[in-house]
């Protein structure tokens, strides 16, 4: 029995809400009341960022943990992580991608977006000798959080977790997304991944997709609306 099997009240289907680079668990703190308030158990987890096969292990291991449907949702790179982490995961009913990567097999997260303009916040990465990839503070917020409060989008700034650049150019395995119902909401106005790229990847993946006029973090800018697809996700692939 998994040690959060107690903690479920309802017959809903667990959420597990899994972060991209620059971020942590935290930046779902919007979203998750509202899940909680509809009788689901959720968990926001937190990844190291050091390369995807760990921060695969992490989603598996909490997947291991919980008895019962499970959600996963995933933003940017998190995208990535639940695309492999739910292949051959028998709880796993369903796939949400916000602001995400929707890769297929023998993708990138770098050549995944070449068809696509090029975005200008690549031309601002700092690496360090680590291999360690930050976004200039100084164009953070423009980019990353265009749509927030510049007070808000500087503290983020500051607080961004710098994934391995390593990962950039790591190859998908073949996706969940072929074999369990997907879906997909992100905003008109990233300067993160290309808006058409989403739309492409979309439509690739057979999502059902919804686009918002929003930046690369509409979980902060429009969280109601990230809650709303989730919920509409969680109640199709496990209604109460």
């Amino acid at each position: 029995m998994g040690i959060f099997a107690s903690k479920r009240t309802s017959n809903k289907a667990n959420i597990v809400l899994v972060h991209g680079f620059w971020a942590d668990g935290s930046g779902w703190s919007q979203v998750i009341p509202t899940l909680q308030a509809q009788g689901h158990l959720v968990l926001a987890e937190q990844n190291a960022l050091t390369s995807l096969a760990d921060d695969v292990a992490t989603t598996r291991q909490i997947l291991a943990e919980l008895e019962g449907p499970t959600l996963l949702v995933g933003h940017s790179y998190g995208g990535f992580v639940i695309s492999e982490a739910a292949t051959e995961a028998p709880g796993v009913v369903g796939l949400v991608y916000i602001s995400a990567f929707i890769l297929d097999e023998g993708e990138t997260l770098l050549g995944s977006g070449a068809q696509f303009p090029q975005l200008e916040v690549f031309h601002h990465l700092l690496v360090s000798a680590q291999g360690l990839a930050w976004i200039d503070p100084d164009v953070f917020p423009q980019n990353f959080a265009n749509d927030l409060d510049p007070a808000q989008a500087r503290i983020l700034a500051a607080s961004q977790v710098p994934p391995n650049a390593s990962i950039f150019e790591t190859k998908a395995g073949r996706p969940a997304w072929k074999s369990l119902p997907s879906w997909s909401l992100f905003g008109s106005e990233d300067r993160m991944i290309h808006p058409e790229q989403h739309r492409w990847m979309a439509q690739r993946s057979k999502a059902t997709a919804r686009e918002i006029p929003a930046s690369h973090v509409p979980f902060l800018s429009h969280p109601d609306e990230v809650a709303h697809i989730i919920l509409q996700a969680a109640n199709t692939v496990a209604p109460a």
